[in-house]
């Protein structure tokens, strides 16, 4: 077996691994990256976020096509759907960006390892894979990434029943789907199937859709998803789901079973922190499973680390991303945060929901008082010229600092929006700060702007 000796070895390749590897060499740090898949990128690049995206684009253009070209007097005829070219098309953007990370590793001067990683011993990792390789390693930061969430009562075969990963690849369209779980995966992958002409049923057990979204903005998001067609039934919990034959069949608790052609669960995922030989460093995972840390992304065991979604908090590839770079920087000395009140969440269904802060409900629970500008989609002239004027941008602010505390935001383009405001309230700015910026016109961030001077009861295009 091969032995090697790098200063930082990076236990995972995904959002938090790669960048963590990259501004390492960067710094100048001797860094290796290990993950046992061919491709870097984890999850969000090879099986989450980018094939999803790429798929929801597709699918929406195709109901573009079908449905609201006409609005702009186009008349199109025989439109009909290539499941593998648009499946190719998802997979050749898959490679093109996995594929950049090799590059971009050869540029910096990272050392990839492609296999299974464990640890032998706090300063030894076992690489498993076509060549084995012992690193001994100065520091290790882990970073495991998370994957889909299993329920006991929910049979996968990873064909007619799976998780998010199934149904980024189904060959043809279910003429019915189930989705298990209401939430931001759950819905995007309904939308695409939905698009694409699968009678589409989500099952959630709370009592709305996107627990933890605005509950404003959820409930429009609710209305607007039944407009779609997506049947959504809340408060129904699912007993067993299940393949017979070429069939599937879910039993709902108090409920009608239901005979589909598929079934998607997306209740969440969990921490992918189990076979990393942690018990071989004594270092514990809480029930759930997450690696616990202390403000620099240190474990209970010296020159151990970990960053992503194995530390919980919001499971997002920007905010692992900003995680694994600040860990890097402290290691070297740097004074860098990651400020946890400032992460974008966006829901990349049509039409678009984006938030950043906290929520009216959690103000109210915190006992905030707190002032509320809204602008909606329909006064806004780029909107209207879009032909999307199903939305609003709602700003809420501290009603004595008029600092923004939150804004929420639904409608097209709502994702690329949020990071005015993301960046707003980094900087700690008011809601008079962005009424006081100039806004180009005509554009969407107008209705940033126009929400603003709502705040202060002086907007100027809405009533």
């Amino acid at each position: 077996m091969t032995k090697v000796k790098h200063e930082l070895v990076v236990l995972g390749g995904g959002p938090a691994g790669y960048v963590a590897a990259i501004r390492a060499a960067q710094l100048g740090i001797d860094v290796a990256c290990i993950d046992e898949n061919p491709r870097f990128g984890g999850t969000c690049l090879r099986v989450g976020c980018i094939p999803s995206k790429a798929l929801l684009e597709s699918s929406h253009l195709y109901e573009e096509t079908q449905h609201r070209f006409k609005d702009h007097g186009i008349q199109v005829e025989g439109v009909r759907l290539d499941l593998d070219a648009l499946m190719a098309r998802k997979a050749k953007i898959v490679d093109t960006l996995t594929g950049g990370i090799d590059m971009l590793f050869k540029k910096q001067g990272v050392t990839p390892y492609r296999g299974r990683g464990r640890f032998q011993d706090a300063n030894t990792i076992v690489v498993e894979g076509e060549e084995s390789v012992t690193i001994e390693a100065d520091q290790v930061l882990i970073c495991a990434g998370s994957h889909p969430a299993k329920l006991p009562f929910v049979e996968e075969d990873g064909e007619y029943i799976g998780n998010s990963t199934t149904a980024l690849s189904f060959p043809t369209v279910p003429q019915k789907l189930v989705v298990i779980g209401a939430g931001y995966i759950g819905l995007e992958l309904g939308s695409v199937w939905n698009r694409l002409g699968s009678e589409v049923i989500a099952l959630e057990a709370f009592d709305r859709i996107m627990p933890g979204i605005d509950g404003e903005i959820a409930s429009l998001a609710h209305r607007g998803f039944k407009k779609q067609g997506i049947d959504i039934r809340t408060e129904t919990f699912v007993q067993s789901a299940k393949r017979q034959g070429d069939k599937c069949v879910v039993e709902i608790k108090d409920g009608d079973t239901i005979e589909c052609d598929r079934v998607l669960l997306a209740t969440g995922r969990t921490p992918a922190t189990d076979d990393l030989g942690l018990e071989a460093i004594n270092l514990e995972t809480d029930q759930r499973g997450f690696i616990a840390v202390n403000e620099n992304f240190e474990t209970a065991v010296e020159s151990v680390y970990a960053a992503g979604d194995c530390i919980g908090g919001a499971m997002l590839a920007h905010k692992a991303m900003e995680e694994a770079i600040v860990c890097v920087e402290r290691m070297v000395g740097m004074k860098s945060h990651v400020n946890y009140d400032v992460i974008p969440a966006i829901v990349y269904t049509h039409p678009e929901i984006a938030s950043v802060g906290r929520t009216e409900e959690q103000l109210k629970q915190d006992g905030v008082t707190y002032n509320k500008g809204v602008c909606p989609y329909g006064a806004n002239g780029r909107a209207r010229t879009l032909g999307e004027i199903d939305g609003r941008v709602k700003i809420l602010a501290d009603a004595t600092t008029d600092r923004v505390l939150g804004v929420h935001i639904i409608g097209a383009r709502a994702g690329d929006m949020i990071a005015e405001a993301a960046t707003a309230m980094e900087f700690g700015a008011s809601s008079e700060d962005i009424a006081r910026t100039c806004h180009a016109h005509p554009t969407l961030a107008e209705a940033m702007h126009e929400a603003a001077l709502a705040v202060d009861k002086r907007a100027i295009h809405t009533a």
